[in-house]
């Protein structure tokens, strides 16, 4: 239930960071994003970290961070309900990961809920009149780098506090961010409406969900945190219609159950057999 709520506050943010980013540069906006991310969470968690967390969340962070960059740029070039829909193949990328980098073999029933997210990920992406453009691109690139984010998390969150890692995680970013910004553009503070964009993501959707997220991993692998992930971009469709005014056809609508059934195979059926 934790991560249902960690995806809806993702899935809205979609819109939030679209908006913001059409009015002030990309780099700029991440930069602050999780500078007030590390301030909101340093009182909380600082005193929890080590300095093996600090290498290893910093670490974990950088690669995070590129999947940051990617679904930003990418939001200069698509829709928030694709931007969404494609970083939801990262339910792919994550088990694929885990894989190839620690030789983690997913179950039958693991591998068709994947089968069903990338099925329905590909109607929802690639089923629009407009097809993929480069947008689209970008953020493949992002749920690439999210996928190996989440098996680097599950392989080595829970040998460190879950507040320490977090930290180290999100202060590497603000710093990667603040380092590229003055390459790409004016320092400059943001406007008004920018600033609300900033509160919602760096405080809600970062600090809050990506502590969520840690804590909720050293308890779950990472195939299984994937699937439930995939409900973020179920929920990017739904503020899409609502505050964006993106529309689905038919084929991507039908792409849509899809995801809600690999949710169903991936984490109510082994709850309904364990309990006979």
């Amino acid at each position: 239930m934790l991560l249902v709520g960690v995806t809806a506050v993702w899935g809205w943010t979609f819109v939030v960071v679209q908006d913001a980013i059409s009015t002030f540069g990309v780099l700029g906006f991440l930069a602050l994003r999780f500078a007030l991310a590390s301030v909101a969470l340093s009182p909380i968690l600082l005193s929890g970290i080590t300095r093996r967390a600090l290498l290893v969340g910093g670490a974990i962070g950088l690669v995070l961070a590129m999947g940051y960059l990617f679904q930003t740029l990418g939001l200069l070039y698509t829709t928030p309900t694709n931007s969404g829909l494609i970083t939801g193949l990262f339910v792919v990328f994550a088990p694929l990961a885990d894989r190839i980098f620690f030789g983690v073999r997913a179950s039958r029933q693991t591998i068709v809920a994947v089968a069903l997210s990338l099925l329905g990920m590909a109607l929802l992406a690639g089923g629009g009149p407009e097809g993929v453009n480069p947008g689209d691109l970008l953020t493949l690139l992002c749920a690439a780098a999210l996928g190996l984010h989440i098996a680097l998390l599950s392989r080595y969150a829970a040998g460190h506090d879950a507040g320490g890692l977090t930290f180290a995680q999100i202060l590497a970013m603000a710093l990667l961010f603040a380092v590229l910004w003055p390459f790409t553009g004016e320092l400059a503070l943001p406007p008004p409406e920018v600033w609300v964009a900033l509160l919602i993501t760096g405080l809600l959707a970062s600090a809050g969900a990506f502590y969520v997220q840690t804590f909720v991993q050293q308890r779950l692998p990472a195939a299984r945190t994937a699937i439930i992930l995939t409900m973020e971009p179920t929920f990017a469709v739904f503020f899409g219609y609502w505050l964006a005014g993106d529309r689905l056809v038919a084929v991507q609508i039908f792409g849509a159950v899809l995801i809600l059934s690999a949710v169903f195979v991936g984490e109510v059926t082994p709850v309904l057999r364990w309990r006979k």
